[in-house]
């Protein structure tokens, strides 16, 4: 009796052991193509290309590499002795035909006191004319002046927003052009995370959606929410054609791969101590479907 009890027990243990694995085994499956998670996540930013918009030497190198700036603090000067010159001559210009319309207007009163036997009306448009040409000269040189206060202004480079300076090679003595990017700044304030997550998984996502994203490396967990699914993506079997028209390349592939979509994750402040966000990071992240507009926030 007690060997056909050992029997049952070992049959039954064993159905028990193979029922928890296939059901460990099911949520996994479940967990790895289903979820709507990804490891394929990056920290991104905005990043402003500094930018001169005047030309000249630098005579000035404020900013260091990796240096955390704020908005409005300088960067760099560019030579201001051509500009100051410039500035001047506006100036001087400006002044003359300034002396030109008191000239002109004080014409224009003597002359529309005079009466018709003494001068034309043909002479009276003329002074009239010569008086408003005389202004249109006044408000040029003027505008030409702030243009020129404004170059000279623009020679002082300073920092957009608050951000970090990075790729920063310049040194004194460096020749700047007006348009050409010089170095890059990260903009502190705009960090967020892109997951790209297969496109069958997009249905178990949400704007609104709470998310959970882990850094490479880093142990804390940093909270966020869906902000925006992208719209679209380039595809690598479109191409253009001569008439018009799309071509469409031929696939052959057995295994069709699923198509990665970008979705932006709007991270929560303050961020845990410890977390170092880097534009370029891989993150893993993790959406937890139907909590749009609640604002609950996973547990830790």
């Amino acid at each position: 009796m007690s060997h056909w009890f050992s029997r049952i027990f070992r049959v039954v243990a064993t159905l028990i052991v193979v029922a928890v694995a296939s059901l460990v085994g099911y949520q996994l499956w479940v967990y790895y193509m289903d979820a709507p998670w990804t490891r394929d996540g990056q920290v991104t930013a905005d990043v402003v290309g500094l930018t001169p918009d005047v030309s000249g030497l630098v005579v000035e190198v404020l900013a260091t590499d990796n240096q955390q700036v704020k908005a409005g603090d300088l960067l760099f000067r560019i030579d201001p002795s051509r500009y100051e010159i410039a500035l001047r001559q506006a100036e001087a210009v400006l002044a003359s035909k300034k002396a030109a319309l008191v000239l002109a207007e004080r014409n224009q009163q003597r002359y529309s006191q005079l009466t018709d036997l003494t001068v034309t009306a043909e002479e009276k448009q003329t002074v009239d004319t010569d008086a408003a040409m005389a202004t249109a000269a006044v408000e040029q040189a003027t505008a030409d002046r702030d243009l020129a206060a404004l170059n000279l202004e623009r020679t002082r480079v300073k920092a957009p927003v608050d951000g970090i300076v990075t790729n920063f090679t310049m040194r004194k003595g460096d020749y700047v052009t007006t348009g050409h990017p010089v170095f890059a700044l990260i903009d502190s304030d705009s960090f967020y995370v892109d997951g790209y997550f297969p496109e069958t998984k997009l249905s178990r996502i949400a704007v609104g959606d709470r998310a959970v994203v882990v850094l490479l490396g880093d142990d804390p967990v940093v909270t966020g929410r869906v902000q925006s699914i992208a719209g679209g993506i380039s595809s690598s079997n479109v191409a253009a054609s001569s008439s018009l028209l799309a071509r469409i390349d031929p696939t052959f592939d057995w295994v069709r791969l699923a198509q990665r979509v970008p979705v932006r994750i709007e991270l929560d402040q303050p961020l845990p101590a410890g977390v170092k966000l880097v534009v370029g990071r891989t993150a893993s992240v993790e959406i937890l479907p139907q909590t749009a507009g609640t604002g609950a926030k996973p547990a830790p």
